[in-house]
């Protein structure tokens, strides 16, 4: 018997995640090598020739990893041409959130006025910002968001212990996001490759709350400070060395792309001979490869988008190249990424009237925090009014009673 088209069930539409929106945001404040040299003994010449930094930046004391990740995402909403309110999702990259709970997503979801949007924390250390998003691609590709907002955002100076020069000449702080939209062009976000291996979670880590180091014996003489960052930095550059090239390989085979198609590489910045032992490996021109870790340091899991921002603005993506993002840390966890760049929108006529409201909402939102906080502090003032004078009477009501 035949069945009508009518009785047929829908095509479903390929929906892709397309970036349309970036923004990056680092502090003003710059520490140079020849800083270090009074903090620790080291050297100008001795970092530049093992890690390729000459500086970083560091977070004032106004700043913070979510006011960092605000700003960034601010730039990121500007370039998109999109309303806050119109964010389905906001992923929160991060190993220095500012708080354990609330997350740092949920604050920086209220200072923008996303009233939408979902938001949580996710910690994947310098391979976060790629697992993020991937997580909200997989969202948009699903149907069930439209707007994702991903950022990477680190304060990694103030977890250093800046008696260890093998860790506090590395890191440096900053912010950065990008947003997702949905689409039916084919491109956007093609594969990913997320992988972990728990075994090697003693080469890089950040003991806190709960941390089983707490209870052992030699805590103290293991090399390891309470919220303070330790290091292998041995075994995590043979860890890198091993897993880039091959992630990246992984994730163009799932995207049916090859080394040759791609256009640029970004890595998650941190060592210049780790970038260049994988250029040798992938068998590229070290050129392929974003890198800015000589002014920036290693901002763990906002180095990825910086170095994309940056990238963009040198115009080294044009609209249907390929690009692979890569990133590893603390885990330890590794993860890449294969994109087929799109851009950013052309502005329409509603460009600025989307500004204007923006920069409305923004305001808007700190009167309304504002408010919310004299309100609170309104409250509290009649509740212990209100406590004492009950106080006073039951009191009274004692002494009548005797």
């Amino acid at each position: 018997m035949a069945t009508s088209n009518n009785d047929m069930p829908p095509i479903p539409t390929v929906r892709y995640a397309h970036i349309v929106g970036w923004g990056m945001a680092v502090p003003d404040t710059i520490l140079t090598n020849h800083d270090l040299e009074a903090i620790v003994e080291t050297s100008d010449d001795w970092i530049r020739s093992r890690t390729g930094i000459k500086e970083r930046r560091i977070a004032g004391e106004t700043e913070s990893t979510a006011s960092l990740g605000l700003k960034a995402a601010r730039k990121a909403l500007e370039v998109a041409d999109i309303l806050p309110t119109a964010i389905d999702l906001i992923v929160v990259a991060t190993s220095t959130p500012e708080n354990i709970f609330p997350s740092t997503a949920s604050l920086i979801q209220n200072w923008l006025g996303a009233t939408r949007a979902g938001a949580f924390d996710l910690s994947a250390a310098c391979s976060g910002f790629v697992y993020g998003l991937d997580m909200a691609a997989q969202a948009i590709r699903s149907g069930s968001m439209q707007v994702a907002l991903v950022i990477g955002a680190e304060t990694m100076t103030r977890v250093m212990d800046w008696q260890d020069r093998g860790t506090c000449i590395l890191f440096g702080d900053g912010a950065g996001a990008v947003v997702l939209k949905a689409s039916n062009v084919e491109g956007g976000v093609l594969s990913a490759v997320l992988r972990s291996d728990g075994s090697g979670g003693e080469m890089l880590g950040i003991p806190t709350v709960g941390s089983e180091d707490l209870y052992h014996s030699d805590f103290s003489s293991n090399g390891h400070k309470m919220h303070k960052m330790h290091m292998n930095g041995g075994e995590v550059f043979k860890f890198a060395t091993r897993v880039i090239a091959e992630s990246i390989q992984q994730a163009l085979v799932k995207a049916e792309v090859g080394i040759e198609d791609l256009s640029l590489i970004v890595p998650h910045q941190a060592n210049m001979r780790i970038i260049q032992a994988a250029a040798r490996s992938l068998k590229v021109e070290p050129e392929l490869f974003a890198v800015n870790l000589d002014r920036y340091g290693n901002t763990s899991a906002a180095s990825i988008p910086i170095a994309l921002c940056e990238a963009i603005d040198q115009k080294r993506l044009k609209s249907g190249e390929y690009a692979a993002f890569i990133g590893f840390g603390g885990g330890l966890t590794w993860a890449s990424m294969i994109i087929k760049w799109t851009g950013a929108k052309t502005p329409d006529a509603r460009s600025g009237i989307n500004q204007q409201r923006r920069q409305f909402g923004y305001m808007r939102v700190r009167f309304r925090t504002q408010w919310k906080r004299l309100n609170q502090q309104i409250s509290n003032f009649i509740d212990r009014i209100t406590f004492r004078r009950n106080r006073i009477q039951r009191l009274r009501d004692k002494v009548d009673q005797l």
